[in-house]
């Protein structure tokens, strides 16, 4: 909504300068840690999310700037996807930090909740991108600035309920 609202008032290398500058703010105070503590993957997706950016600057295009949600997308598979590959997985590692024992089950349980948010990613990336290409600033900005956070909140709500019933059934 932020990038919509912004391009109603100024150039998309505006636009995609503070996207930049705020991706980039927002890691100011941590910096030093956050960089010693990123993995290839992160740093690669914080770098391509970074040029992407800085080349919608140079380019002033919008379709870039609009793309922009797909990048994100695209860094979320990513990191989720390599997680399979060399475990632990991504949501068991958030697992962990509430719960650092988890049972065998909880263990592939979380590989498979994985596995629906690397699905997730793919679809949300598929529609980003065609709404960045094809649809109208509205219909991206009404998708991208809000369905696909209600639909991540959705999955998110589905599968704390999940969770729900799949530790009352080891409780019962």
């Amino acid at each position: 909504m932020i990038i919509f609202f912004g391009l109603q008032v100024l150039e998309p290398r505006y636009v995609a300068g503070l996207l930049g500058l705020t991706l980039l703010l927002r890691r100011r105070s941590a910096a030093r840690r956050l960089l010693n503590g990123l993995s290839a993957a992160d740093f690669a997706g914080l770098i391509a999310l970074l040029s992407l950016a800085v080349f919608t600057v140079v380019t002033n295009s919008e379709i870039l700037l609009r793309l922009y949600p797909v990048a994100v997308s695209l860094c979320m598979l990513l990191l989720f996807g390599l997680s399979l590959k060399t475990p632990p997985s991504m949501v068991e590692r958030f697992a962990r930090v509430n719960q650092p024992d988890l049972t065998t089950s909880a263990v592939h349980y979380t590989r498979h909740v994985t596995q629906v948010w690397c699905i997730f990613f793919i679809a949300n990336g598929a529609i980003a991108a065609y709404t960045a290409i094809y649809s109208s600033r509205e219909i991206w900005s009404l998708y991208n600035g809000m369905i696909s956070y209600l639909l991540m909140g959705a999955l998110f709500a589905g599968e704390w309920l999940v969770r729900r019933r799949f530790a009352s059934r080891r409780l019962g």
